[in-house]
Formats: structure tokens, sequence, C-alpha cells
């Protein structure tokens, strides 16, 4: 095969995730080449991700430039990957994802619980804000964009309290070692897809999709298809109040797929908490259906700011609200 060249953002997480997946298709015996692509998302870093149309705008240009043929592939967050389909382009892999979980980044080292009221938090994305504000831990989030490494200056040179972001990207960078702590899903449910990467190559282009499928795996792909297809079903984008986790867990006579969910209101006022366990084979079929629980229970009147209405005790069809972390259909 001649050289693959791989699509890739300037960023030094960018870069650095796609130098990871070259590396290894390098390992596999292919000559990988490197080209840099801008995309809309990277030449403004002022306007709200929101305002300019969510994290896909970090997408279109790399898809641009693989249907255009100036690229063979492309390496995405997969969080950051629209969830409707693109004809132009296939995910030929999703490799094994790496921490999913969110991290605080702390001034003194401090943990989220140790903050005190009025300390500054910044972040960029609706589901962080919405998921801190319903801690009602009297955080001022401040809005928040930027590279890794001009986030975390925010706190060390004392402009802000606290930060928070993916941990898979600190991992990646190798700064982790800078989190003061590492979320607990119980407390911030991550976005779906966070902490996995998706390898796009353009529809119809067999040799490269074969040589990038040796990457995928298996247990990462089924997670983040039910998490993804859930949010789909929400009709939510990926800049949503929506944060969904899969696992392939144990089951008592054969492996399982446990996915759980959260909507919350944009400004975490409420917040309405599922989850389902399904079969690894088949993650399509629990997305759905842990959304259809979720709408059942109001979760398209959360997303608009809206109060779910109430569930009625009487009605044996209708799920009872619940104050647990994690609501279960059955367990897992």
């Amino acid at each position: 095969m001649s050289v693959l060249r791989l699509g890739t953002r300037r960023s030094a997480l960018a870069t650095t995730q796609s130098s990871w997946v070259a590396d290894r298709l390098r390992a596999l015996g292919h000559d990988v080449e490197l080209v840099e692509v801008t995309t809309e998302g990277d030449r403004d870093r002022t306007t709200p991700l929101a305002r300019l149309g969510g994290t896909g705008v970090f997408v279109s240009a790399l898809r641009a430039a693989l249907a255009e043929g100036r690229v063979d592939l492309a390496v995405h967050s997969l969080k950051d990957l629209p969830t409707a389909p693109d004809e132009s382009t296939t995910v030929a892999a999703v490799p094994t994802r790496e921490d999913p979980r969110d991290a605080l980044v702390a001034r003194d080292g401090l943990t989220l619980g140790e903050l005190p009221a009025g300390a500054t938090v910044g972040t960029g994305s609706p589901r962080r804000r919405a998921q801190l504000e319903a801690l009602g831990l009297g955080l001022v989030v401040t809005p928040l964009r930027g590279n890794v490494d001009t986030r975390l200056r925010q706190v060390s040179q004392g402009r802000l309290d606290a930060v928070v972001l993916a941990a898979a990207g600190l991992r990646r960078l190798g700064r982790i070692d800078e989190a003061t702590e590492l979320l607990d899903p119980l407390q911030m449910l991550p976005a779906p897809g966070q902490g996995a990467l998706a390898v796009e190559v353009r529809a119809g282009d067999a040799a490269t999709a074969a040589a990038v499928a040796a990457l995928d795996d298996a247990d990462t792909r089924a997670c983040t298809t039910a998490e993804r297809v859930l949010l789909a079903e929400l009709e939510a984008g990926c800049s949503a109040p929506v944060g969904a986790l899969a696992e392939v867990v144990e089951g008592l006579e054969s492996p399982e797929l446990s996915l759980r969910a959260v909507v919350t209101t944009p400004d975490g006022t409420a917040d309405l908490r599922r989850s389902l366990v399904g079969d690894p084979g088949d993650p399509g079929a629990l997305g759905r259906r842990l959304a259809r629980l979720l709408l059942d229970d109001g979760a398209a009147d959360l997303m608009t700011g809206a109060e779910p209405p109430a569930a009625s005790p009487t009605d044996p069809t209708t799920p009872l609200p619940t104050t647990d972390p994690i609501a279960t259909e059955h367990a897992p």
C-alpha cells in the first residue's frame, strides 16, 4: 500500500492522538504521514462551541479533506463526532478506550468537595456545567475554551480556582499528575464516547478501511455505540447536557453491557438518571431502550429547561422517580 495520509488538527492533543494511531499502523507495516488540517473550531477560539454548532465544528474540515482525497484517514475524539451518519466517510476503527472520566485540576491540590463556595471553575461543556451546578456546592462555573495548556494556565496563573476537562486528554499528553481529582461517574457522567478515538476513512476506500480495522477494539466499540445511539435517540447534540457511560461487565452466565445516563436541565436545577443492562452483541438496542425510558420520564423537557412531569404512583407502567444515583431496570 502507498503512504497513508492521516489528517489531524494541529493542537498538541490532536497531534498526540493522531501520532498514537499512526504509530500503531506503522507497527503493522504501513507508512503513515501526518497532514495538518485547520478546522473552524481552531480558527475561532473565542465563540462558545454551542454557538459555533457544537464540537462537530472540529470534525467537518477533516471530513471534507477525506471526501476531497487530500487525506486517507482522520482521527477524531469520538465525543466530538456527530451522531448523524456521514455518507462520505465511515468509522473504520474505534481503538481501545482511554480513561473516560472527567478530571479536576484545582489550585492548592484541592478536590471538588474541598473547593469553597464561590470558587470559580472553568469549563466549556454544557454537560459539565449542568452537572457541577446540580451538585449544589455553590461553585461559580465560568465559560472556558482553548487547548489543554491554555485551560490549565488559568489555574496555574490564578485566574480560576479550578478547571474540569477529560482525563483521557491529560493522560495522552502525559499530564495526568496535574489532576487533583478524577471525578467518579456517580458525581459526573462523561460525555458519550469520551476517552475513545474514532478513525474515519473515505467511504468506498476498502484498502484503507482494511488497514485501519486492525485497530478496532470490540468492547470499546460496543460501549461507545450504546452511548452514541442513546444520544441520537434523545435527538441531543454532542454539546447537550447529557452524560452516558457503558461498560462490559460480568453477568450471571455471560458478559453484559451496562449503560447509565443522565439528562439535566441546562442550569443543573433538575436531573434524571437511569440505567439498563443489555446484550453486548446489540449495543444499539440497549441505547435505544434507555433513551426511550429517559424520554418517557421527561428527558425532552429537561433538556429544554422545563421540569419533567411527575410520575404517577397509581400507574404501574410508569417508573417512579428515584433519588438514587442510578435507577436500574434489573440488577446487573
